[in-house]
């Protein structure tokens, strides 16, 4: 099974038209700074580093993980449900939710097959981790597994992943938020990657290309009318 990013009408219209004409038919309708900020955010989008979470019913954590994954510039978050559906609180998440590709697993072990098949290592967060986010190899493209917020992630998952992962930590506190953990995690590994690639993102030209249509139309109120008039 391979889950792919939820499609919407405007979705379709790229797909239909191409992303170049849906770019073209709305040019006259951006301003440049908007353009401009679309492109910026573009260049820095990171296709290499994946989010994602397990059985997570919080409704507020899970907004946090969405946000977190769009503002570290990360474009995929992965779901897993074999319990609880994810749904996040929409005042939480700022419309971080309609600019990243949200992927839902009903297993563990099918996101994580996935995932490797596309050449992804996957590693599980776990206290007592012997590799941490400093140290974990980022050379070749990582997803992180987060558990809920009382069990942690589930032992299928950590036995299907390549291995473990931790987050340092200093105090007498035994662990963090499931928020602040991935938020410490990603941006840390994040990072790390960026550096390893010299450059502050990777997607490929014809997912760039889609997204940058698909962003042009976002803001644009009664955009798919304009689109099916515009291009027939």
């Amino acid at each position: 099974m391979h889950a792919v990013p939820e499609r919407d009408a405007i979705d379709r219209l790229i797909e239909k038209h191409g992303p170049d004409r849906i770019c073209e038919a709305l040019l006259p309708m951006m301003t440049p700074e908007r353009i401009a900020r679309i492109d910026g955010v573009l260049a820095a989008r990171l296709a290499s580093v994946v989010t994602a979470v397990e059985d997570t019913y919080d409704p507020h954590n899970a907004a946090a993980t969405i946000r977190t994954t769009e503002a570290l510039g990360l474009q995929e978050l992965h779901v897993i449900e074999p319990h609880s559906r994810f749904s996040a609180t929409k005042g939480v998440t700022r419309g971080a939710h309609r600019w990243i590709d949200l992927m839902r697993w009903p297993q563990p072990e099918e996101a994580i097959a996935a995932l490797r098949t596309r050449g992804f290592r996957v590693y599980a967060t776990a206290p007592g981790a012997t590799v941490s986010v400093e140290d974990v190899d980022v050379s070749t493209p990582l997803a992180i597994l987060f558990g809920n917020e009382h069990d942690g992630v589930s032992d299928s998952a950590i036995a299907a992943s390549n291995g473990a992962i931790g987050v340092p930590m200093f105090g007498f506190t035994e662990s963090f938020n499931l928020s602040v953990t991935v938020g410490l995690a990603m941006s840390r590994i994040a990072t790390r990657r960026r550096a390893y690639l010299n450059a502050t993102g990777d997607l490929a030209p014809e997912r760039y290309a889609h997204l940058r249509a698909r962003w042009f139309a976002l803001r644009i109120r009664g955009v798919v009318g304009i689109l099916e008039r515009a291009l027939g």
